[in-house]
């Protein structure tokens, strides 16, 4: 496997990389952050399997043989958990019949080993496309969780009330989940305003909204990041 250093794409993917081998899955993460991608690890099946229930990921690239719980298993549990990402299978195992049972198993792509990191990157390029022309009406991040067509937020079991400019922070925010969000992202993408309006309006409402779906609850999920904006994240992981 080589890794290209001009390869660029227009969008920016986020992927989690399901991979025992330490090795392999530091070369993966690597490369695709060098693309200019975001990238997650897991080492095994069941971690995994919870980083995908709980986190929105553009394209899952997983690794058919893992240790407590196979690939093939990982992505039959999110697909009967109604998780759709689209999932890519490295595996050593090429024959034709290995193959269609990756597919039949929830795979919406099979990629025998060894492979050039060029076609990887290309499939799962592809792979993102087709599936990003379907918005998302729920985003989970941790136990928080928003409904865009119900309007409706849950923290746990707990129903948060939102002002229409919270909720659609907030959906912004989980829509970018384990990305920084800028100010200015913030000010064209929420306030609709193409310039600085030079006013605290932002930090009013983070500070609203932080104290809507963090105060009371043990791990906060809405983070200041100093210098550079703000950031919707599990805090424990």
């Amino acid at each position: 496997m080589s890794a290209e250093s001009d390869l660029k794409v227009s969008r920016k993917m986020r992927l989690l990389i399901i991979e025992d081998d330490r090795d392999a899955a530091d070369y993966l993460v690597k490369a695709f952050r060098e693309a200019g991608h975001v990238a997650d690890h897991a080492a095994d099946g069941e971690e995994g399997l919870a980083l995908a229930l709980h986190e929105r990921y553009d394209v899952l690239v997983v690794d058919r043989l893992l240790p407590k719980l196979d690939g093939l298993s990982v992505i039959g549990t999110l697909r009967a958990k109604g998780v759709e990402s689209p999932a890519l299978i490295l595996s050593a195992l090429g024959a034709v019949d290995d193959r269609i049972k990756g597919l039949r198993a929830g795979g919406d792509d099979y990629l025998p080993k060894p492979y050039s990191f060029a076609e990887l990157l290309a499939r799962t390029e592809v792979l993102a496309r087709r599936h990003g022309g379907r918005e998302d009406t729920l985003y989970r991040v941790g136990d928080l969780e928003l409904d865009r067509l119900s309007h409706r937020v849950l923290r746990g079991t707990e129903e948060i009330m939102l002002q229409p400019r919270e909720f659609r922070l907030l959906e912004y925010l989980m829509k970018h989940a384990g990305q920084v969000v800028t100010r200015t992202m913030l000010l064209e993408n929420v306030w609709d305003y193409h310039f600085d309006p030079q006013t605290n309006v932002i930090d009013v409402h983070i500070s609203r909204l932080r104290s809507k779906i963090d105060k009371g609850f043990a791990r906060p999920l809405l983070h200041t990041v100093r210098g550079a904006g703000y950031m919707i994240r599990d805090g424990a992981r």
